[in-house]
């Protein structure tokens, strides 16, 4: 890594983490040919999942992909995972109830740690409204390697900024369990970050971002924003 500057990374075990038990047979883990530590070593940086969570309309999209952006510029490996997005494809299969909200975040952990293996910084911007479904995908990796974002606005703004009208809709009982109406919201309890989307500019969260990804050792100083 370039400037000297040391990357740390745990030791990775033989088997994945979390709860495993595939309901086929016959199943081995077979290991990568290349290993987490070394793409880091080739790229300068450390992989992460960066959690960005939050009401509808907090700011958790634009802000993931700001983020995104300010470190593709920078020659890092990113890659944003947006809520829209997957339910077009890997879960088109699921509703909005809380049984599919649980299977639509287990997905997402499960996606984000093999970015994670890949040596990519994956930023996950997702509703994710329940506590206990956020701490699942947490514990998929070792503690260093998750950051929870809270992206905290208040519901009024949060109606504010909605150009699709759902929170109009779900005030009228046309969609239902809608977080934050018909369903609740349950913020982080100890999120590593919680930025006030609702007030603060654009360019001072993705500011927040960069520089506790500087502090904690993901992205070399030579990326040190600019105060």
């Amino acid at each position: 890594m370039e400037n000297g500057s040391p990357i740390n990374i745990k030791t990775m075990s033989s088997a994945p983490q979390g709860d495993t038990n595939p309901k086929g047979t016959n199943i081995v883990w077979h290991e990568a040919s290349v290993d987490r530590q070394s793409r880091a070593q080739q790229r300068g940086h450390r992989s992460a999942i960066l959690w960005f969570t939050g009401l509808s309309g907090s700011g958790k999209s634009t802000l993931a992909n700001a983020v995104n952006a300010a470190l593709f510029e920078q020659g890092l490996a990113t890659y944003v995972l947006d809520g829209d997005n997957i339910r077009h494809s890997l879960c088109k299969d699921l509703g909005f109830s809380d049984s599919d909200r649980e299977e639509n975040i287990r997905r997402i952990g499960e996606v984000a740690k093999l970015f994670l293996d890949a040596g990519v910084i994956v930023l996950t911007a997702f509703v994710s409204p329940f506590r206990a479904d956020r701490d699942k995908a947490r514990k998929l990796v070792d503690v260093d390697d998750f950051i929870e974002i809270h992206c905290a606005a208040d519901l009024s703004i949060c109606e504010e900024r909605d150009t699709k009208g759902l929170y109009a809709k779900a005030r009228a009982g046309e969609i239902k369990d809608f977080t934050g109406i018909s369903s609740p919201y349950e913020e982080p309890a100890s999120p590593e970050l919680k930025i006030n989307t609702g007030e603060q500019s654009l360019d001072s969260c993705v500011e927040i971002v960069l520089k506790t990804l500087l502090n904690r050792k993901v992205i070399p100083a030579k990326h040190q924003p600019v105060s």
